[in-house]
């Protein structure tokens, strides 16, 4: 169902401010976060070891978590350090942990084998750290599989339809701008769509001084596996040549999304809308972050509408159009990865030695 030997994103680094613990499901797997003294982020897999109690109801002590229910202790590591009244800690006692990087204001985890985990594997957006780049960090909960946000964001000519009066401004938007190069890449795909002499959309006009002159625009959107979005968008004066490199007078943004499976019917959608011409007037980041939830809750509002309607029927298919070239391919893809992984774990499972039932008497020695 999910691509495990991968990073994904976990949190935005101000979910872990002031020694909070986030419970946080991802992939099926319930996950502990939290910032320890020292500053090191730990992910840990949130039951204790001895009676399925959630840490996230315990105490962070250092780096460590205490569990409140009986009170073990777990260092950052996951191994058990301490049990009250029990001098000797058995070393088999303790809770997986999970290789974590804090990164560009984002908290990425790899739910896979962790000595696969390259924390240069992470896919790097650079305008998160750049300081001519503002933006507000952002989050949303999906009841729908995630696919199906991806399935949304692949394809540019549902602005027309689902943000007619928000993101996309009219439904022409789809009939006349068509993708200009669609890119298909080794884990994901590259598509650059051009719509020319248009009116602003909604959200971009709230934020320029001429509202109404037509502008030339471009979005070029990235998609990653297992689920990351980055889109270049650009409105530039109409016939100003922008289409042949000429900028000036051009506004840009630079959006990144990430999306988290929860469950396999719900996701955590983690986003940043940012831009290179407000200067000090934050006001045009509050301005975007509004347009951008009421964009996402369109979005929101027919992929949970879409889910249910698929839950009801598990056998119906899927029918392609042209416009679906970029996701179809992304799908298979990503199949292929997960096929792959799933084979791998199969084979290394039946090479190991069956597991040893557990015993109280032997976890004493």
């Amino acid at each position: 169902m999910f691509l495990k030997n991968c990073w994904y994103v976990a949190a935005w680094d101000h979910e872990l401010i002031d020694g909070k613990l986030l419970a946080r499901t991802l992939l099926e797997e319930r996950v502990l976060l939290y910032r320890g003294e020292s500053g090191k982020v730990v992910a840990l897999n949130d039951r204790c070891c001895h009676r399925g109690a959630p840490l996230h109801l315990g105490r962070r002590e250092g780096d460590c978590i205490r569990c409140m229910y009986h009170g073990l202790k777990y260092d950052a590591t996951g191994k058990c350090v301490q049990i009250p009244g029990q001098d000797v800690v058995p070393a088999k006692l303790g809770v997986r942990s999970y290789p974590v990087v804090a990164r560009d204001h984002l908290v990425w985890i790899w739910m896979g084998e962790a000595d696969k985990a390259n924390p240069d594997d992470i896919i790097d957006f650079p305008y998160l750290r750049d300081p001519d780049w503002k933006g507000i960090p952002a989050y949303l909960h999906y009841d729908a599989n995630y696919l199906l946000i991806v399935d949304n964001l692949a394809d540019f000519s549902h602005l027309a339809f689902v943000h007619t009066h928000t993101l996309g401004g009219s439904e022409e938007y789809a009939y006349i701008s068509k993708p200009l190069a669609i890119e298909r890449l080794e884990r994901g795909f590259r598509v650059e769509r051009w719509h020319m002499n248009a009116a602003p959309p909604p959200f971009h006009r709230k934020v320029i001084q001429d509202k109404d002159a037509p502008v030339d625009r471009r979005n070029i959107g990235h998609m990653h596996i297992p689920g990351i979005f980055f889109l270049e968008s650009l409105f530039s004066p109409a016939g100003t040549g922008a289409e042949k490199g000429n900028l000036e007078g051009a506004k840009q943004y630079r959006n990144c999304q990430f999306m988290t499976p929860e469950t396999r019917s719900t996701t955590h959608f983690f986003w940043n809308y940012l831009n290179n011409f407000e200067a000090d007037d934050s006001n045009i980041s509050r301005s975007l972050l509004n347009s951008l939830i009421e964009g996402f809750m369109e979005d929101k509002h027919i992929i949970e509408a879409q889910q249910k309607i698929l839950d009801e029927d598990p056998d119906f298919k899927l029918l392609a159009v042209v416009a679906d070239a970029p996701l179809v391919h992304f799908r298979a893809t990503l199949a292929r990865l997960i096929a792959k992984e799933q084979a791998m774990q199969i084979s290394a499972a039946a090479s190991k030695p069956a597991a040893a039932v557990f015993s109280p008497e032997l976890a004493m020695k």
